[in-house]
């Protein structure tokens, strides 16, 4: 894998914020020539920096309008088991996002439905064939910031100090 530069940071933050932006804005953008940032993207693909495009949907204008954060305990820990909740989890198509965690649970699942009919359909196949301890699900009442582009742009070691509001 290459090293990653100022100049590879600022079109991974262009592509970040709109996959869809064209290479001739990306370099322009950037003050590279169009050949020069094509040769960038290609690296940046081949050493699997990039993984892809997608285009972002808006889910609740198709009717997908509940998002729960389902919280699992299980009693099992062996590789074996977790492979299986692993496998059976990814292929249920209501999770968007899916994470074994630290602390008092051991996993993290995230959820879009249609209305709480399809999150407890959904409920009703993460349970079918797996003993889980307990499962808890923390319903999302608004979206204030979902898929954020984070700054990839080199920090300074001492925070800015911020304005205090009175």
């Amino acid at each position: 894998m290459s090293k990653i530069d100022e100049l590879d940071l600022k079109i991974l933050g262009c592509l970040q914020k709109n996959a869809g932006v064209s290479q001739r804005e990306i370099a322009d953008s950037v003050g590279l020539s169009q050949n020069a940032c094509w040769r960038r993207l290609q690296r940046l693909n081949q050493d699997g920096i990039i993984e892809g495009t997608s285009t972002r949907i808006d889910l609740p204008a198709l009717g997908f309008d509940l998002t729960v954060f389902v919280m699992v305990k299980t009693r099992h820990h062996s590789r074996e088991w977790a492979d299986g909740f692993r496998e059976h989890v990814l292929s249920l198509g209501e999770v968007t996002d899916f994470y074994r965690i630290g602390g008092d649970w051991d996993y993290m699942i995230k959820v879009v439905t249609r209305g709480m009919a399809g999150y407890d359909a959904f409920y009703q196949k993460l349970i079918t064939s797996f003993d889980l301890a307990t499962v808890t699900g923390i319903f999302g009442m608004e979206a204030i910031a979902q898929n954020r582009p984070i700054d990839l742009e080199p920090q300074s070691a001492a925070p800015k100090p911020r304005a205090v509001r009175r």
